[in-house]
């Protein structure tokens, strides 16, 4: 059964992915040639979580590929990331894409009292600069949770702020992409899921769409999704512009 998903999250990946010129498509594979994508994102890949992929890129990027404008023949998968190799265009690391489903979303909405987690707010400013104090450069970096992001809860332990979550606004979309971190000795204790659940409670409430990303080799991360109620929308590929 496919997951119901909301018309914001499929009205953004549509627009993003099916705006331009269709050279192929059939029940697998769907590419697109497109004049209006970023510098950093002329190339993107889209898999959904059943398999079927979508691919759109610039005039340049597909005359590169050995592809043009009029409508192709015989694509496939397999056969598009083959030219990508031999041309030598990489690719980031995929993204997973987590988003609560329309259940999902329902289940999250009942009253679930959280008495550790609340919103931080500039107030929070000490407690918040002692708890980065105590995190790893690259666990900063990795999560890119800040106190002046649009919206920012926490979760509280011993005395101190053992877990933050912070969302920003994505792409002008009314989705809301979030960052998460916990402390290392208050992992695997669920303050994280909790922190999730919260933050994704207000966002939905202010009328946003929770937009959940990880690396698809992150494990733990991808665990923490599901067990904060999100589904696996698909995951997205971008070309790596080499500086």
């Amino acid at each position: 059964m496919i997951t119901q998903f909301s018309p914001t999250i499929e009205a953004y990946w549509h627009d993003l992915f099916l705006t331009g010129d269709l050279i192929y498509q059939n029940d697998q594979l769907t590419v697109v040639v497109s004049t209006n994508l970023q510098p950093d994102r002329q190339l993107m890949l889209r898999q959904s979580a059943e398999g079927r992929l979508w691919a759109v890129m610039t005039p340049d990027i597909a005359s590169q590929l050995g592809l043009s404008t009029r409508l192709q023949t015989g694509l496939s998968e397999a056969l598009l990331r083959q030219r990508l190799l031999q041309t030598e265009i990489c690719l980031h690391g995929a993204d997973q894409l987590f988003y609560f489903s329309a259940a999902g979303q329902q289940a999250l909405l009942l009253p679930a009292p959280l008495p550790n987690v609340r919103q931080l707010h500039p107030e929070d400013a000490a407690l918040f600069a002692r708890f980065q104090s105590l995190a790893s450069a690259q666990d900063l970096d990795d999560a890119y949770v800040e106190l002046d992001h649009w919206a920012v809860f926490g979760a509280f332990a011993d005395g101190q702020l053992v877990c933050a979550a912070s969302m920003y606004p994505w792409a002008g979309a009314k989705i809301a992409d979030t960052g998460v971190l916990t402390l290392p000795d208050y992992r695997g204790a669920g303050h994280a899921r909790g922190v999730i659940r919260a933050i994704s409670r207000y966002a939905f409430e202010q009328g946003y769409q929770p937009q959940y990303r990880c690396q698809t080799d992150n494990l733990a991360s991808t665990a923490l999704a599901k067990a904060a109620g999100l589904d696996l929308y698909g995951r997205w590929e971008v070309i790596d512009i080499k500086e």
